[in-house]
């Protein structure tokens, strides 16, 4: 039988009805902390995780996890065409880590109206194109569909741009391209199929999505010169690992033209937004260890309260043989109780709010400032349940110290405490 189990468990259960308790604010203030400090951990993890997720994901809706382009290529979206064989997307879709392969091609453009112009991206997409990221994101009419020839030159705009040009769904417009010699210029009518918004500005104001065949008939190319390819991967957790690997097979291949390729992952095409989504995590750091230490101290308040509490006891126990650490194990038992009770109402604070808020979004957000029109927030149970478990053990620990308080009460002076 574990004595100072059962001696614990009459100290936080046992006591009588209407027996007044002298350390019943004290503790309540305890569990609180801890409730308290334990919610704040859990809510920032899951909202900083579901920000840089939302805001990852908007990146790579617009330029995929990889991109394999031509090596003479400059910073700018007007490209040196590569060639992409059937067999060299194969061989890509074949390579372990890799879901989708697809094709596309860009070229910078202006688009002008009777009063107003917008400099944009005219960015072509294959019938190999995976569409669910613009699908989730239209806001009126639809994607485009390629197959459908009664639209000329169909494309998908942003809310941004219709909003500064005043465009709707089924307008036309004609947008301007520079030729190879500055001077020259060539003009195409679009129609609009549907309207997207993502709310990442950056991105929203210059994209407009349409058929590839016509990025390629503007820059004069064949059918199987591209910009470059785009590469989905399944687990972004692999996303360098696969970049590498992938990197490191093309290093050696050339296309009919001589090309040589350059394999980039999005992280390295977007250094500065990964860089401030990784500076987040510093944020989190700052915030857990603030509240792991609110929780400590108003826990050890709760022990050392509770230790006085029951001076008469100790000594009891200490006439009756007891060895200090039997009691201090018990005492330590007695803050265990009150650690879980005040992770379970932690527990129930932080998964409410996250499921409010992931299903009814009521915290909402400036998007112009923030990406994303409602508080994104990230509900993974494994982070939550290593989140309790380190809670628990830590505070457990940081309980030792304190209950060291005991080997310095003696049976004489503390039965005569009141």
């Amino acid at each position: 039988m574990n004595l100072e189990l059962f001696i614990a468990k009459r100290i936080h259960f046992g006591a009588e009805k209407g027996e007044k308790k002298a350390s019943s604010p004290a503790i309540k203030i305890a569990i609180a902390g801890v409730a308290i400090g334990l919610a704040a951990m859990i809510l920032s993890l899951s909202i900083v995780i579901g920000f840089k997720k939302e805001v990852r994901n908007k990146v790579v809706g617009f330029g995929s996890h990889i991109q394999i382009t031509n090596l003479n290529n400059t910073t700018s979206y007007e490209t040196l065409p590569v060639i992409v064989t059937p067999e060299l997307i194969g061989k890509l879709q074949n390579e372990p880590g890799v879901e989708h392969t697809q094709v596309y091609a860009t070229k910078p453009g202006i688009i002008k109206t009777n009063d107003d112009f917008q400099g944009i991206i005219l960015k072509g997409v294959g019938t190999d194109y995976d569409w669910n990221f613009f699908k989730n994101n239209m806001i009126d009419g639809s994607i485009i569909n390629l197959s459908d020839t009664a639209v000329s030159n169909p494309v998908i705009i942003s809310k941004d741009i219709s909003k500064k040009l005043n465009l709707k769904t089924g307008d036309s417009f004609i947008a301007y391209f520079i030729e190879e010699r500055v001077e020259e210029r060539s003009a195409r009518k679009f129609t609009i199929t549907g309207i997207y918004s993502t709310n990442f500005e950056d991105y929203d104001k210059l994209f407009v999505i349409t058929d590839i065949r016509l990025i390629q008939k503007l820059n004069k190319w064949d059918g199987d010169r591209v910009s470059g390819v785009e590469l989905l991967v399944n687990d972004y957790d692999n996303l360098d690992r696969v970049t590498q690997d992938i990197y490191m097979d093309m290093m050696t291949y050339r296309d009919a033209d001589d090309n040589t390729f350059l394999t980039r992952s999005i992280k390295e095409m977007n250094p500065m937004i990964f860089s401030w989504l990784d500076l987040l995590d510093m944020n989190v750091w700052v915030i857990i260890i603030l509240m792991f230490l609110i929780s400590v101290f108003t826990m050890i308040s709760g022990l050392l309260i509770i230790i006085l509490e029951r001076t008469n006891m100790i000594g009891i126990l200490k006439t009756l043989g007891a060895k200090n650490f039997s009691i201090r194990k018990t005492f330590l038992y007695v803050s265990s109780f009150l650690i879980l009770k005040g992770m379970l109402w932690g527990d129930i604070i932080a998964l409410a709010f996250l499921f409010v808020q992931k299903y009814f979004g009521l915290i909402k957000l400036n998007p112009e400032t923030y990406y994303v029109s409602e508080m994104p927030v990230d509900i993974n149970i494994l982070y939550i349940i290593l989140v309790n478990i380190a809670t628990l053990i830590l505070s457990v620990l940081a309980m030792i110290g304190p209950s060291y308080l005991i080997a310095r009460i003696t049976p004489a002076k503390s039965l005569r405490f009141e």
